[in-house]
């Protein structure tokens, strides 16, 4: 069975600094473009970045961009986010999830995705 599971999550002050993960297991992970999704209480899946499959290749939502990082290590089948400067509009379940296609599709297409890690982002 193919699954991705997050961590890295937590309580965090405004312009505090986070680093998720996310490892997948039942699945060639070099193979996949991955992204990285957030859904805030009350609210839609938000997609916020992606990376193709080397690594070569990052997209990131206009909410994000500058302050996050997406990365990957294929050798150790880990995908990364690295979080700055965090607001507390960051507040949300993060989510990473391969893509449905060979390219990053932002959002259009997820694969597999996982349960989530919650970051809370709060003085």
């Amino acid at each position: 069975e193919m699954q991705v599971e997050e961590s890295g999550g937590g309580l965090v002050q405004p312009g505090g600094s986070l680093r998720l993960s996310c490892t997948p297991s039942g699945l060639t992970f070099s193979g996949y473009p991955m992204s990285w999704a957030r859904q805030a209480r009350g609210k839609g899946l938000e997609w916020i970045a992606c990376i193709s499959r080397s690594g070569a290749d990052t997209y990131y939502a206009d909410s994000v961009k500058g302050r996050f990082t997406i990365s990957r290590d294929n050798a150790k089948n880990t995908l990364f986010l690295q979080m700055d400067n965090l607001k507390t509009e960051d507040t949300a379940v993060y989510f990473c999830a391969t893509e449905g296609r060979t390219y990053c599709t932002k959002g259009v297409h997820y694969g597999v995705r996982g349960q989530g890690t919650q970051v809370t982002v709060s003085s």
